[in-house]
């Protein structure tokens, strides 16, 4: 149809710009695939070398890279796990969209863990299923991926159904919301490493959350409010102790606290201060400024936990 409305020269012109574009995006789509796969396996190698190089009380910062996470998680957990090593590689992660951008794909698709990903995005999930499936190939098992709105009721149910029980290496989660109500809710597993997204916002002193609510969505009609999300670092940090973890850095763009099991430490790790691994989120803080997340904070309905 097109063909026989444009002139000639127009429609072929087209054409062969279309063809151009699906070539070129091939061909991104390649290199991109090609270089984290190699940034992923040279990690691995690199750690041996860093290890010898370094002390026990340098900053999780210096480590800081990533293959397929956000903010650096690739290179700082690869650090921890050089540091305490691995027992059976299995992971659980929640709030990781389609599970492109996520703290486990570099440790499932270049080093061979498995585990469960959940996202409440049916879209998310099915997109998820199907990159995991042409990446890890005849691993795809290796990785269950499902759809769940996760909440304190359902959390332990939905990790045992997968049949993923006791001691595992990484729980990491994102849900921009419960994110503590949820973590101090989980008893089916016992990860000696966990990842933990925290609300910079709320300041570095006080241990401020979200009172829980079933149904929480982030940045949505009934909460708006950009701020509105999470718990503070120092909450975490709190109910890691009580759970026996310590805090051991946080990324440097003020996203993602790091805790490891207080009795995989020593000699291998040193715990450190919420006011020593605290970063201001980098993002909110270049666009808003400290002072007005400051200034919002104080309106918002925030529990502090004693």
């Amino acid at each position: 149809m097109l063909r026989h409305m444009l002139p000639y020269r127009i429609y072929y012109g087209l054409f062969e710009s279309y063809g151009e574009y699906k070539l070129l995006k091939f061909q991104y789509d390649q290199i991109s695939k090609n270089c984290r796969h190699i940034a992923g396996m040279m990690l691995a190698g690199n750690f041996a070398r860093q290890l010898e190089e370094s002390s026990l009380d340098n900053a999780l910062n210096r480590h800081e890279l990533s293959v397929f996470s956000q903010n650096g998680e690739d290179g700082i957990l690869m650090y921890i796990f050089a540091r305490i090593g691995t027992t059976n590689k299995t992971f659980v992660e929640f709030g990781v969209e389609d599970g492109r951008e996520c703290n486990s794909a570099n440790l499932a698709i270049h080093h061979g863990w498995n585990g469960l990903l959940m996202d409440g995005g049916e879209r998310n999930v099915k997109d998820g299923v199907q990159y995991y499936n042409e990446m890890l190939g005849r691993r795809a098992n290796d990785v269950s991926f499902i759809q769940a709105f996760i909440t304190t009721e359902n959390i332990n149910g939905l990790i045992s159904r997968e049949g993923i029980r006791g001691e595992i290496d990484l729980l990491s989660i994102d849900i921009d919301g419960n994110d503590y109500w949820v973590w101090k809710a989980i008893n089916v597993i016992n990860p000696r490493v966990v990842v933990i997204e925290y609300n910079a916002s709320y300041g570095s002193e006080r241990k401020l959350t979200i009172p829980y609510q079933a149904d929480f969505v982030w940045n949505s009609t009934s909460y708006p409010d950009l701020f509105y999300t999470g718990a503070s670092l120092a909450c975490l940090n709190a109910l890691a102790e009580e759970k026996g973890y310590k805090l051991v850095g946080c990324d440097s763009n003020g996203v993602n606290a790091f805790f490891v099991r207080a009795d995989l430490l020593e000699g291998s790790m040193k715990p450190v201060s919420v006011q020593s691994a605290f970063f201001p989120h980098a993002i909110r803080s270049l666009r808003f400024g400290l002072e007005a997340q400051r200034r919002a904070v104080e309106r918002f309905d925030l529990l502090e936990i004693s």
